[in-house]
């Protein structure tokens, strides 16, 4: 009997420990078995109580009514499969004749005080099928991404979102994108995710810093084109635009357009065309834009006015030939001057960190997702990283990026060095960096940034 008490107690405290400082691993050792029999054992009647059952059938009531039964309980949504993740649970259900998604969407919250779970989220993953994804602790307090993810071509993980699922930036799906951010909220941070995630990629990096290259120029070794000063910028976006050019006189030149030929074989964009033959896609940092919309004279406005044209032409034609855009600011209003706000309509990926105010929410999601501009302007400021993203379909989540230190970026940006691509219309841009220290001196932590 005393062996099995200290045998308890020891299970009850690592239990706490991990709660406490594993809280992933809490919930896969004891956590997941818990929730799993809250579910069963209340599922029916927290079904009811949230108003997710429908009453029996007539012909169910005329057969109880027929074989002097009792008249039949109402019925909740059948349990197709109900799975544990690393995060939470997964329940898919299967809905009843006169129920929609919209139902278990509304009820959410109330699934989540009724099961004791951290957050519920769910979507329509076909008709009459509901996938309810249940976290068991705050994901996104501290940030862990999964060793497996499931990355492709032009797609990388950066963040994870609330429901414990990965968050990926798609560049073939969603070409263009804004990340919004005052400062402090850890814009610089989800920047550098996105650069260490296409590191590894056949992909050519440009970046625009006019903060004198503060953010961007340490991460050189892995960009092959790079721009410090709005007069920089404006020739490296114009160089973009007449490389954009020769790459669709390059589809041109290879559709092969003829009665003879598979529409499959018809070359629209550069990923129809024959791996010898396929420019390398490239992906534009801008930093701060505001830096490029900025203007104090006559000379600067006419600048400014050909930076924002470049980049609305780039956001409008750059997709087909492998040019995408990831624009950064603090805000992105239209007091930036004109053809910002068509440069933004043109950007699909929508991402915002802490704001200031309102107003700077709704110029990320005003026109997209309405319901997440009271998310945006919530987050509080002791939690950095915390973001809200979008797109144009009006569905959004909360999501965090692991944080990424500049010293663990520039690590992975000089292991990849060997992967950035020659661009010769990009030649000129291309920074001058020193050689890389012999591979048996590891870099000192405190050590400065080579550019």
């Amino acid at each position: 009997m005393k062996v099995l008490t200290v045998a308890l107690v020891l299970v009850v405290a690592a239990a706490v420990l991990l709660r406490w400082r594993r809280p992933a691993w809490y919930w896969l050792v004891f956590g997941a078995a818990f929730a799993i029999g809250r579910v069963l054992v209340n599922y029916t009647s927290v079904m009811d109580a949230c108003r997710l059952t429908v009453p029996p059938s007539r012909w169910r009531l005329a057969l109880a009514r027929i074989a002097n039964r009792p008249v039949p309980e109402s019925r909740a949504p059948r349990i197709l499969r109900l799975r544990p993740t690393r995060t939470g649970l997964v329940l898919r259900l299967k809905l009843r004749p006169g129920q929609d998604a919209f139902d278990v969407s509304a009820a959410t919250d109330r699934l989540r005080h009724s099961f004791a779970m951290y957050g519920v989220t769910s979507r329509e993953l076909r008709s009459g099928v509901v996938e309810v994804r249940m976290t068991g602790y705050d994901v996104l307090k501290r940030v862990h991404m999964p060793t497996r993810t499931d990355p492709a071509p032009m797609r990388v993980p950066v963040a994870l979102r609330e429901d414990g699922s990965v968050h990926y930036r798609d560049y073939r799906a969603v070409p263009h994108g804004l990340i919004l951010g005052a400062t402090e909220s850890g814009k610089s941070v989800f920047q550098r995710n996105l650069v260490v995630g296409l590191a590894p990629l056949d992909v050519a990096l440009v970046g625009i810093d006019c903060k004198q290259g503060v953010e961007l120029f340490p991460l050189a070794r892995r960009f092959s084109a790079l721009a410090d000063n709005p007069d920089a910028a404006l020739d490296l976006l114009e160089a973009l635009v007449i490389h954009m050019g020769d790459v669709y006189q390059l589809i041109r030149a290879e559709q092969r357009i003829t009665v003879n030929v598979a529409d499959a074989e018809i070359a629209s964009d550069i990923w129809d065309l024959p791996d010898h033959l396929r420019p390398v896609p490239i992906v534009v940092l801008v930093d701060e834009v505001a830096e490029l919309a900025l203007f104090a004279s006559k000379d600067e406005e006419k600048r400014r006015d050909r930076i924002i044209t470049a980049l609305v032409r780039l956001a409008q034609l750059g997709r087909a030939a492998g040019i995408y855009l990831e624009i950064c600011g603090q805000r992105f209003g239209s007091e930036l001057g004109k053809g910002i706000t068509m440069l933004r309509a043109q950007l699909t990926g929508r991402t915002a960190h802490r704001v200031n105010d309102e107003s700077s929410a709704n110029m990320a999601f005003g026109d997209i997702a309405p319901d997440a501009v009271l998310a945006a302007i919530q987050i509080p400021t002791e939690t950095p990283g915390i973001a809200v993203t979008g797109d144009s379909s009006g569905g959004w989540a909360r999501i965090r990026a692991p944080h990424t230190s500049l010293r663990q970026a520039v690590n992975i940006c000089n292991r990849y060095a060997d992967r950035t691509p020659d661009v010769p219309a990009l030649a000129p841009f291309r920074p001058v960096v020193g050689s890389l220290a012999p591979a048996s001196e590891p870099l000192a932590k405190n050590a400065p940034a080579t550019a």
